[in-house]
């Protein structure tokens, strides 16, 4: 847990008590404890419970008791989610956070009724996942926004059934626990279902079953950059094998298959992510499709052949308002010559903000949202210009600007890219020469 949290926690708990007629002796016990807490989550959670045990009856109980099950999530106490979980779910029944780690927490026991509450709990969070997402549709086209919410959702469903699939184990119903996981993996073909159903068939005696979710997962996992548990997967994947074959003849060939099986599935959510946005998984910018501030959408690519002049900025860029009109003389340079394009790329987070942004600062020019562009360019610091040569290429970065040398500087580099020759150019502003620095934010 970070200090910043803790401090949260802490000071969140001590106001608690400024704010409800407690006695003054409760309010100076807590304050003392907290302070000599420290920084230290370990100490913020025995202070805590020290105060509880001295003062049991306290109006702010459930308070308290919730920033403790918080901390033990951050610490990953199991024992201590288990105390408080039940307590802070009577309260906020709903709690998807609370309600992941106290499952979590009760099938680390292992035992059958630890199972079966958290087969309860992984039940209702289930069903809050599907609430929260009932009225949600999700809408083709709509960019990368609308890849993540998909993305929540197929991962929240499928880690909610993986849940219950243990539960459903440990409780003794191994074909409840095979079916639900089957289930998440359909849901979303992750390694951990694919492992958690190979676990129940193979201890249901469906050994060839389970050999290819090891094999699935095997393949999955060596997509990621890392995974301990893949060399585990290989082990019992031949083990299993060579038991129902006596060797591991014909193995290869069924890990090159769940390898083929696995490439398509995961080529299919990608198809499928660029359904909705058709930015996804791109690594070439001039292949993006940028949507404008009306709905209209622009392929970069149709712009090839001519100098892109990418303005990267924001309506609570200070720097980009008084960057705007330096922006607007080095455009009319330019008008004519049918050479060079001026996009103008907004980053806010919140796209609702820029139109009437726009209209309060009596802007017209054309505006377009930066959708996922400004990630793969690594623009991190606004205002930022980029300048793309005629083949699609970068040819010039500007972080920041120079207010009195910003219109020579961008003609300079417009037209370095266009391949003319210098431009005289005037005397450096500033003491000996020097140039004042660039303005960022």
């Amino acid at each position: 847990m970070t200090k910043a949290i803790y401090f949260v926690l802490a000071l969140a708990a001590a106001s608690l008590f400024a704010q409800d007629p407690l006695s003054q002796a409760e309010q100076q016990s807590l304050q003392q404890a907290l302070g000599e807490a420290g920084n230290s989550p370990v100490d913020f959670i025995r202070a805590i419970e020290n105060h509880l045990k001295q003062y049991p009856n306290t109006l702010r109980r459930a308070e308290l008791e919730r920033a403790l099950m918080k901390t033990a999530m951050d610490l990953n106490d199991d024992a201590r989610m288990l105390l408080y979980g039940e307590s802070v779910l009577a309260g906020d029944p709903d709690n998807v956070q609370v309600l992941q780690h106290l499952t979590t927490a009760l099938l680390h026991k292992g035992d059958k009724a630890s199972a079966e509450k958290a087969l309860h709990h992984a039940i209702h969070l289930e069903q809050v996942i599907q609430a929260t997402y009932k009225n949600d549709k999700f809408v083709p086209g709509a960019g990368r926004t609308e890849v993540k919410r998909k993305d929540d959702h197929d991962r929240s469903l499928a880690s909610a059934r993986l849940l219950q699939a243990r539960a459903h184990g440990l409780g003794g119903q191994t074909e409840q626990a095979i079916q639900i996981a089957e289930s998440s993996y359909d849901v979303f073909p992750s390694v951990e279902a694919a492992r958690e159903a190979a676990r129940w068939l193979s201890s249901a005696g469906k050994d060839q079953q389970a050999i290819q979710y090891l094999a699935d997962a095997f393949a999955i996992a060596s997509f990621r950059s890392a995974d301990p548990e893949g060399s585990n997967d290989r082990t019992r994947i031949s083990e299993l094998y060579r038991k129902l074959n006596g060797s591991e003849t014909g193995l290869g060939d069924l890990i090159l298959k769940a390898y083929d099986n696995t490439s398509a599935l995961l080529a299919a959510r990608r198809a499928e992510s660029h359904e909705f946005d058709p930015n996804s998984q791109l690594k070439d910018p001039m292949q993006f499709t940028l949507s404008g501030l009306d709905g209209d959408k622009l392929k970069l690519s149709s712009l090839m052949g001519k100098v892109i002049v990418m303005d990267f900025w924001a309506t609570w860029c200070i720097p980009c308002r008084a960057q705007h009109p330096l922006y607007e003389a080095v455009k009319e340079k330019y008008k004519d010559t049918g050479e060079v394009v001026f996009l103008a790329v907004d980053t806010d987070e919140e796209k609702g903000v820029v139109k009437p942004f726009m209209q309060a600062q009596n802007w017209n020019q054309k505006v377009y949202f930066e959708d996922g562009l400004a990630n793969l360019l690594q623009v991190s610091n606004i205002p930022t210009t980029v300048i793309f040569g005629k083949k699609g290429d970068v040819t010039s970065r500007m972080i920041g600007y120079i207010p009195d040398r910003f219109v020579d500087m961008l003609t300079e580099r417009i037209d370095d890219a266009l391949g003319k020759p210098p431009r005289p150019q005037p005397p450096a502003n500033g003491p000996s020469g020097t140039l004042p620095a660039p303005i960022s934010q």
